[in-house]
């Protein structure tokens, strides 16, 4: 009895060292398995990596860019109002070239066409601030979009990648004479298709997912774009209506009235006084 408790106590010591053993070595093949992995997908794992690393840059790319300051920002808002309300035209044009916004690339435009063309309607005015506020959402718009082409053609590569490695998995198959090298064949196309699968969609989805973010972010500030268009252009209307007053009283002025124009009256000391002869 007791040289069968003292075989159990050393089988079990052997089995516990020898997990203990096999802890590490399969750590150390945890460790490989990612590499092996991307290795085992095939010549498609080129153009993903590609994909994966033009995906990343402009994501941090717009993380920097597309923010509110760089779209419309309360200095340049404040520092335009009070130009305007001083009629400073030219000068809010100078300081628009000076600054980095879509808001005042938008105020350039449309100052450069007030002053250039002073007898243009304020209809006209405000036709040039929307093409320019159009185009500016559009230019906004249009940035964040190739985010969501990578979302769709990480896929489609992985697609195709799968679609190469079946055909390689049949056509060793096919040329196979035994059994078990064809299954062992087979197995390895399946995961070289399935490898470059979950590439393309391990690529798409976070993608997709900023694309959505900064997208919501975009139509935020085109919405605050907008807004501070027209209320610029509500404040320039009426600079220039109050303006006009002012210069019908100075052109008025300066005109002469019907009566400079009529005849002179008589002086009471003109004509033969014969009172004054002799002074």
């Amino acid at each position: 009895m007791k040289c069968f408790t003292f075989s159990t106590a050393a089988m079990l010591c052997g089995a516990l060292t020898a997990s203990a053993q096999e802890i590490p070595e399969a750590a150390a093949r945890t460790e490989t398995n990612f590499l092996e992995i991307v290795s085992a997908g095939g010549v498609m794992m080129f153009p993903l990596a590609l994909i994966s690393v033009i995906g990343v840059v402009l994501i941090l790319l717009y993380l920097v860019t597309i923010r509110r300051n760089a779209v419309v920002s309360d200095r340049f808002m404040n520092n335009a109002e009070a130009m305007i309300r001083r009629r400073d035209y030219l000068g809010l044009v100078a300081f628009c070239h000076r600054q980095n916004e879509s808001m005042a690339r938008v105020t350039q435009k449309t100052l450069d066409f007030f002053t250039k063309y002073p007898g243009a309607s304020f209809g006209e005015v405000r036709e040039i601030a929307e093409a320019e506020g159009s185009r500016q959402a559009g230019l906004l718009s249009s940035r964040i979009t190739y985010l969501a082409d990578i979302g769709s053609i990480a896929p489609m590569v992985g697609l195709l990648g799968t679609v190469l490695g079946m055909i390689k998995s049949f056509l060793q198959i096919s040329g196979g004479d035994v059994q078990g090298v064809r299954q062992m064949e087979l197995a390895e196309g399946v995961s070289e298709a399935l490898i470059t699968t979950a590439a393309g969609l391990f690529i798409g989805i976070p993608a997709l997912v900023f694309y959505s973010l900064f997208r919501g972010r975009v139509q935020k500030y085109i919405a605050e774009l907008e807004a501070a268009s027209t209320h610029l252009m509500a404040l320039l209307h009426t600079q220039v209506e109050h303006q006009k007053p002012l210069e019908k009283e100075v052109h008025g002025s300066s005109q002469r009235t019907r009566e400079d124009y009529s005849m002179p009256v008589p002086s009471p000391l003109g004509g033969n006084r014969p009172d004054l002869h002799g002074i």
